[in-house]
């Protein structure tokens, strides 16, 4: 409340450099009160000349201080106090801010050897020209005006050269991200410059060259997980999964043993490059994992890969993760590698199917069907131009106790995919009617669904959880003809293939089928006729929607290896003899 006085305010604003410096250093940010208090001082400077900003921004109230004050007492706190503004405006992203506050701090010579640094940065220019004024000797600083210069520098290197990053101009945010590994940080701010130097090179095409740079910052920082799953990341790339596997399991191992802990600060620098850097995108690139992710991604690729045992492993693991309240641990936010639960249980009764764990795929797969049950209506109409948002999480959903139409598609697939599984186990446990009994259960389900409108004009979301259901029809209605082949009711089974042939023209394994159940009911000329017709096509999806490449669910590659026609060479031998006679 004392008024502003000219003698006074070198040591004043000393004062509110040292405070301000321990503020933002106890709130781990620069924060908006800071730069209100940096206002409000460059206020009392002006009543000090006897001047008045009161309607000035702050960046106008900068311009007439520093063409008000000439004192040369004065110069070296100004200086002192606009490096803690260029730090609140760095930590806001506000770099133009920045940049024409340097202008003004810089005199005319310093402007001069700033303009001669051709193919700078302007920013990175004036603020290595940009030279502090002495300091009086009786004045104490907490920290040197001389490494916050230092840091200013590296952090306009970093921020610029995460916002190209962003721009996905990856050339220029290369040389930003260099010039920042060679400024002032700890080894922890520099491992994470080396990990975007190699995002940005992966990014570029430059695999082998962005695990360098991965490797150097684990290097740096062992702490520095993130880049031990962007390694993970890159060696998919490559198409190098053991590396993949590898790198995953280190990270599972180093999350188990060392939770993410909290940013280790430095003794000695109240100011840092780790308080001012907090961009969305490099919290994207530096989002920690939980350890069940990782442990889902490891099931994941080993299932993608044919590691069959390993990935019944790593599913049953997760699983028992499920069983100790992983849901309320896991946030299910966009950039979670987890889908959603019901399907990773469909995806771990794929897995137990491929190794032979029909009995125990079964089990797994009512789990689903139990679950899902009471939540899909008797008739779920699908409407064209329908909008509904996407929940992600269970509950979320909810709204008046229905679910919405997105979410009844969700959990109809998912039913209908834990009975498409479980007829296809007890085909392979030898159980025929047991296995269509299954099957009639999962197209009984999918009888539900009623599409009103041309259907062109369904949403994305909606139009591909159409799809899916269309393809468990089809795999359903092969998976209970081969049934009735083996039970001998060829007629029944002649339907389903038709059927099938049906919802998907041309589908390989519905038309190898009808082929075969044509020449068991003696249609030997219409068989032969049909297998000519189907020689000349071309090859089927193999697990990809035609039109758009969008692979179709993992939990449904096992049905669709099954639904495969495994007598290829023997039924075109006896059509090959039949035609010859």
């Amino acid at each position: 409340g004392l008024p502003a006085t000219f003698p006074t305010m070198p040591l004043e604003l000393t004062v509110l450099y040292n405070s301000l410096l321990f503020t933002m250093r106890t709130s781990d940010s620069a924060i908006e009160g800071e730069a209100e208090e940096i206002h409000q001082s460059l206020l009392r400077v002006l009543e000090a000349c006897g001047a008045c900003g009161q309607d000035l921004s702050t960046e106008e109230l900068w311009q007439k201080v520093l063409q008000v004050v000439t004192a040369e007492e004065l110069q070296a706190p100004l200086h002192r106090l606009g490096a803690l503004q260029a730090a609140c405006w760095l930590a806001d992203s506000r770099l133009e801010s920045t940049a024409g506050l340097f202008h003004l701090l810089n005199n005319a010579e310093n402007l001069r050897r700033a303009h001669c640094s051709e193919g700078q940065n302007e920013l990175l220019s004036l603020l290595k020209a940009w030279r502090v004024p002495a300091e009086e000797a009786s004045l104490h600083l907490v920290q040197s005006v001389e490494d916050l210069k230092e840091i200013l520098c590296t952090t306009a290197a970093f921020l610029q050269g995460l916002q190209e990053l962003k721009a996905g101009n990856f050339p220029t945010a290369l040389s930003f991200f260099h010039e920042a590994a060679g400024g002032f940080c700890s080894k922890r701010v520099l491992a994470q410059i080396y990990t975007c130097l190699g995002c940005c090179t992966q990014r570029m095409g430059k695999p082998q060259m962005a695990l360098q740079h991965l490797k150097r910052a684990l290097q740096l920082d062992f702490q520095c997980l993130p880049a031990l799953s962007h390694v993970a990341a890159v060696y998919r790339e490559l198409g190098e999964t053991d590396a993949e596997l590898q790198a995953l399991a280190l990270l599972y191992e180093a999350l188990e043993k060392n939770p993410p802990a909290a940013a280790s600060s430095s003794p000695y620098l109240l100011i840092r490059t780790d308080l001012l850097v907090h961009t969305p995108i490099l919290a994207s690139l530096f989002r920690h994992r939980h350890p069940s992710e990782v442990k889902y991604l490891l099931a994941q690729r080993c299932l993608q890969d044919g590691r069959v045992a390993d990935a019944v492993k790593h599913y049953l693991d997760f699983l028992s993760l499920l069983q100790e309240g992983l849901q309320q641990q896991v946030p299910l936010d966009s950039d979670s590698a987890l889908p959603r639960i019901p399907e990773v249980f469909l995806e771990a009764a794929s897995a137990l199917e491929e190794a032979g764990r029909h009995q125990d795929a079964i089990t797994v797969c009512e789990e689903v069907i139990s679950r899902t049950t009471d939540l899909i209506p008797r008739v779920l109409q699908v409407e064209e131009r329908l909008e509904q948002p996407e929940c992600l999480l269970p509950g979320a959903e909810l709204k008046g106790g229905l679910l919405s139409q997105k979410e009844s598609l969700c959990c109809l697939a998912w039913r209908a995919a834990g009975y498409l599984h479980q007829g296809w186990a007890w085909a392979t446990l030898g159980k025929s009617k047991e296995a269509v009994t299954q099957q009639r259960l999962c197209l009984s389900d999918l009888l539900r669904v009623q599409l009103y409108g041309s259907g062109v004009e369904l949403t994305d979301n909606l139009l591909l959880e159409v799809k899916v259901l269309q393809k468990i029809r089809l795999l359903s209605l092969i998976g209970r003809g081969t049934q009735f082949l083996e039970l001998g009711k060829h007629k029944e089974a002649l339907l389903d293939f038709q059927y099938g042939l049906q919802i998907s023209p041309g589908d390989p394994a519905a038309a190898s089928y009808l082929v075969q159940a044509l020449w068991k009911l003696d249609r030997k000329q219409e068989a032969a006729a049909r297998w000519q017709q189907l020689s000349q096509s071309p090859a089927g999806e193999d697990g990809q929607e035609e039109g758009e490449g969008r692979p179709f669910p993992l939990y449904l590659v096992s049905c669709l290896k099954q639904a495969t026609f495994p007598h290829s060479e023997s039924l075109a031998k006896n059509i090959q003899d039949y035609l010859s006679a």
